[in-house]
């Protein structure tokens, strides 16, 4: 039975089909970067199925882009988590764990060139054949975003965090 919203209005279930593969080198998950920003020099291509290519038009202007995937081997998580680089347990949502009730993830990664129906680029975290569900461009102008705050994870200490994150010496 679907979820219903606070007023009794039933909700619908969303299906959605991969529009690209994503290749890396990564096929560990226990020996892949937890984040793009641990995974310099990381190579990788996206596969945009052909029905798909038109859309490309355009990226190559962009440095850098968001893949939004299907986190494909991704376990459910508990609700209350202890993320990778803290053992603090803390509420799913505040971390960025793959298994998620949607598993749906979400990396920023160089985009380096393109070639038809692939694109090049560097940074990917993400494990090889996962299936990709869209491209966004990145945009400075739309998505830098000055004084955040950044929850538990200020209390993360860099040096540490780089370390275990690229899988270098976790």
């Amino acid at each position: 039975m679907p979820p219903k919203t606070s007023e009794g209005t039933m909700l619908e279930e969303f299906h959605y089909r991969p529009i690209g593969i994503i290749r890396s080198e990564h096929t560990d998950p226990a020996k892949s970067p937890i984040q793009p920003c641990y995974a310099e020099g990381c190579l990788g291509t996206v596969e945009i199925f052909p029905e798909y290519t038109e859309g490309l038009n355009d990226l190559e202007g962009y440095s850098h882009i968001y893949l939004f995937y299907h986190c494909h081997r991704a376990e459910p998580s508990p609700m209350m988590i202890a993320p990778f680089i803290q053992k603090t347990k803390r509420g799913l949502f505040s971390t960025r764990v793959p298994g998620r009730p949607n598993p749906i993830g979400l990396s920023i990664v160089q985009l380096l060139s393109r070639e038809d129906n692939v694109l090049h680029i560097e940074a990917i975290d993400v494990l090889d054949g996962t299936p990709l569900l869209d491209i966004k461009p990145y945009s400075r102008r739309i998505d830098c975003i000055e004084g955040t705050r950044n929850g538990w994870q200020d209390e993360v200490d860099d040096t540490k965090a780089h370390k275990m994150g690229s899988r270098n010496g976790a």
